[in-house]
C-alpha cells in the first residue's frame, strides 16, 4: 500500500499509516491537477488539506486510488460524487479543529473592538497613542453567528460566557445552546448584531452569498469575521464598506484565491487597511488541532483500507466495522438497485462460500455490503462478484 500526503500534514498521520505497513510519501505544498495525476500513479491513499483539488479529471486518471482524506473540516476541494462513482471513500475531520477556530474568532473580536491593530502599529512606529476612544468591551455586545454547526455552536457557548448576547441564523433548524436566540432570517440577524461571524460550509450554493446587500444591512460600525470560506464574501464590496466607514472593522482568514504553499506571494484588496486583520487560513492551525486532525483522518483511512469501515465517510454508505470475524472479508460497493444482496449471496451459495457475518448499508445511489466468510472463497467466486452488474468496486480485505 502507498499513500501520498500533501500540504504539511501532521507527522502523526504518517506515523499511523506507516505503523499499518503503508509506504508514505509526504510533500509540503499543494499540487495542481497535472502534478497530482502524475504523483498518484500506483497510490491507494491520498491525504490533502484545503488547497489541493481532487477533481473528476484527477479521479479518472487515478485508477489505483481507493481512499482520500481531507485533513480539514471542509470537503469542497474533493469532487465527492465523482469519487463515489469511482469507488473512492472520502473522509474529513468535522470536529478536530473546532476549538482552534473558535479561539481565533474570540481573539479577533476582542482585538478589533479594543482597536489593538491600531495601537500595535502606532507603537511600532514609535508613537505613544494611549486612548479609550473607539475601544469597547465585548461584554454586552450582540454576536450574530451565521451557520450554527460545530464551530458556530461552540463559539456561541464561549461568547455567552464572556457576557455577550448571542443570536444565530442557520438554514436548518438547530437547537439553541444556552441563551442563544435563533433568528428568523439572515436580514434580521444582520440588523441586530454588533459583530457578525460567518461559519458556513463550502457548498457551491454559498458562493458569493454575502455581498453588498448583506453588508449594507449590517449595523453602522459593526464588525465582520470570515473564518469559513473565501468565496462566500464579495471582497470588493467588503473593502468599500470598510472604506466608507459603514463597517468598523473586519477579520478575514480565508480568501477566494490562496497561495499553494508557505512563502508564495499573496495579494488582496484588503491589505494595508488599518481596521482589518488578515490571517493566512490559520483558523485550525494550532499544534493541538493539527495533531488531532492527523490522528482522526489517518485512522479513518487505515480502518477503511484494512477493515472496510466507512464510519463518518462523507460520500459512501456508513458502516462501522471492527476486525474481521472470519478468515476473509469481502467489501462490495455497488449501485443501489433492488436485488444486489440476493445476487451477492447467490454467488456465495453457488461457489460454496460459507458466510459468518454480513452487513449492508445504502446511501443515495450507492450500496455497500461487507461479508465475513469462513471458507470456500476462491478466485472464481471473487471474479463472479467483481463481474456482477452494478459493481463499483470489490475488495478482498483479508
Amino acid at each position: 500500500m502507498r499513500a501520498l500526503l500533501l500540504e504539511n500534514l501532521h507527522p502523526k498521520a504518517t506515523e499511523i499509516l506507516t505503523g499499518a505497513g503503508v509506504e508514505v510519501e509526504a510533500h509540503g505544498g499543494a499540487m495542481d491537477e497535472d502534478e497530482l495525476i502524475a504523483a498518484l500513479d500506483g497510490v491507494q491513499m491520498l491525504g490533502i488539506r484545503s488547497k489541493t483539488q481532487l477533481t473528476e479529471r484527477v479521479i479518472e486518471s487515478a485508477p489505483s486510488l481507493i481512499a482520500v482524506g481531507a485533513f480539514s473540516i471542509g470537503t469542497n476541494q474533493i469532487d465527492l460524487d465523482a469519487a463515489a462513482r469511482a469507488g473512492i471513500a472520502a473522509f474529513n475531520a468535522p470536529f478536530a479543529n473546532t476549538r482552534s477556530v473558535v479561539e481565533l474568532a474570540v481573539s479577533e473580536m476582542i482585538s478589533l473592538t479594543r482597536r489593538l491593530p491600531d495601537h500595535n502599529r502606532s507603537l511600532h512606529e514609535g508613537v505613544w497613542s494611549k486612548s479609550a476612544t473607539g475601544a469597547h468591551e465585548i461584554r454586552g455586545r450582540t454576536l450574530g453567528i451565521v451557520g450554527y454547526g460545530n464551530i458556530g455552536s461552540q463559539l456561541s457557548v464561549i461568547a455567552e460566557a464572556l457576557g455577550m448576547n448571542v443570536i444565530f441564523y442557520d438554514m436548518q433548524e438547530k437547537l439553541a445552546l444556552g441563551n442563544a436566540t435563533p433568528m428568523p432570517s439572515l436580514t434580521a440577524l444582520l440588523r441586530e448584531a454588533d459583530i457578525v461571524t460567518l461559519h458556513v460550509d463550502g457548498r457551491p450554493g454559498n458562493a458569493g452569498f454575502f455581498g453588498r446587500e448583506q453588508l449594507e444591512t449590517m449595523k453602522p460600525g459593526a464588525i465582520l469575521l470570515n473564518l469559513s470560506r473565501g468565496f462566500i464574501v464579495d471582497v470588493e464590496a467588503l473593502k468599500a464598506a470598510l472604506e466608507s466607514g459603514h463597517l468598523g472593522g473586519a477579520a478575514v482568514d480565508v480568501f477566494p484565491v490562496e497561495p499553494k504553499k508557505t512563502g508564495d506571494p499573496f495579494d488582496s484588496p484588503l491589505q494595508n487597511m488599518s481596521n482589518v486583520i488578515l490571517t493566512p487560513h490559520i483558523g485550525g492551525s494550532t499544534e493541538e488541532a493539527q495533531r488531532d486532525i492527523g490522528i482522526f483522518v489517518a485512522t479513518r483511512l487505515r480502518d477503511y483500507m484494512w477493515h472496510g469501515s466507512t464510519s463518518l465517510s462523507v460520500n459512501l454508505p456508513n458502516l462501522s466495522l471492527e476486525h474481521p470475524s472470519a478468515k476473509h472479508r469481502i467489501a462490495h460497493l455497488h449501485e443501489n438497485v433492488p436485488g444486489v444482496l440476493a445476487a451477492v449471496n447467490s454467488v456465495f451459495a453457488t461457489h460454496g462460500v460459507n458466510i459468518e457475518a454480513q452487513l449492508l448499508g445504502t446511501r443515495g445511489e450507492l450500496g455497500y455490503v461487507v461479508t465475513d466468510v469462513a471458507s470456500g472463497l476462491d478466485d472464481a467466486s471473487i471474479e463472479a462478484l467483481r463481474s456482477m452488474p452494478g459493481t463499483v468496486r470489490l475488495r478482498v480485505l483479508s
